[in-house]
């Protein structure tokens, strides 16, 4: 007994629609590269004045005056220049990369579920904000302080612009992207795609993820500098168990408006 329908053309079916989504897939990062690349050009216009801005952390910690990083390769003042313009491409093209990752996939959203484009950008652009300032007028000023005070002492700090860069660069970036969390849950939640109950019942399973996110966006070993990166994440986290709740019942109330 047949039903009619050939296995070669399905097969075929898929195959194109794999091809459809890794096809979109290559536009949207090719938009995303393209405007990274115009922003990091902006970048290099505002990295010198920001490397400088970025070394007041540390001249509040130790001297308490403009100081200078050391270089201890031929290429590392050129490397951090253009880690430094990278950060800023990355930051300036933020709402591309965002509206990008939308268009990608929206193609699997129903009409209602398309309009939260205008809770999901704006939101995600302010909590990404709100992060990168969080990051640096807290967290980054109280983990330089303690590092370089530490065992002062017995150690001297002076600090290569190569590990001092690239320490504030990945917690302003990270705690930046972390900070979107809560409008990412909600939004799943919106869509019946998680639910609150569901976190609750595995916030020892999140502690643990933030603890491991907390290790990597931080470069440093020390206990300190990790506390104080994972202690905004778990408050957060407990946000998005609040979001999620009103996403969930959101979602619930148009499925039974939906069957009625």
């Amino acid at each position: 007994m047949t039903t009619g329908e050939d296995p070669e053309l399905e097969l075929s079916e898929a195959q194109m629609t794999l091809l459809g989504h890794l096809n979109e897939l290559r536009i949207r990062l090719t938009y995303v590269v393209a405007a990274l690349f115009v922003c990091t050009f902006v970048g290099f216009v505002l990295a010198n004045p920001i490397i400088t801005y970025m070394t007041e952390p540390y001249a509040a910690s130790v001297l308490g005056e403009t100081v200078k990083l050391k270089l201890l390769s031929p290429t590392e003042s050129i490397e951090t220049f253009f880690k430094v313009s990278l950060l800023v491409g990355s930051i300036l093209a933020m709402p591309v990369i965002l509206y990008q990752i939308w268009l990608f996939i929206s193609p699997g959203l129903t009409a209602s579920e398309k309009k939260y484009i205008f809770i999901f950008i704006p939101g995600s652009l302010t909590l990404f904000s709100l992060g990168i300032l969080f990051s640096w007028f807290i967290l980054i000023p109280a983990a330089i302080n303690f590092l370089a005070n530490f065992m002062s002492a017995t150690f001297d700090t002076d600090w290569t612009s190569a590990e001092y860069i690239s320490f504030i660069v990945r917690m302003l970036f990270w705690i930046g992207v972390s900070f979107q969390m809560p409008i990412v849950v909600y939004v799943l939640a919106r869509v019946g795609m998680i639910t609150a109950q569901a976190m609750r019942e595995h916030w020892r399973y999140a502690v643990v993820i933030i603890a491991v996110l907390a290790a990597i966006i931080t470069p440093s070993i020390d206990p300190v500098t990790m506390l104080l990166t994972m202690a905004p994440l778990t408050v957060l986290y407990a946000i998005s168990i609040l979001l999620a709740s009103v996403g969930q019942r959101q979602f619930e109330r148009s499925v039974s408006l939906d069957a009625a």
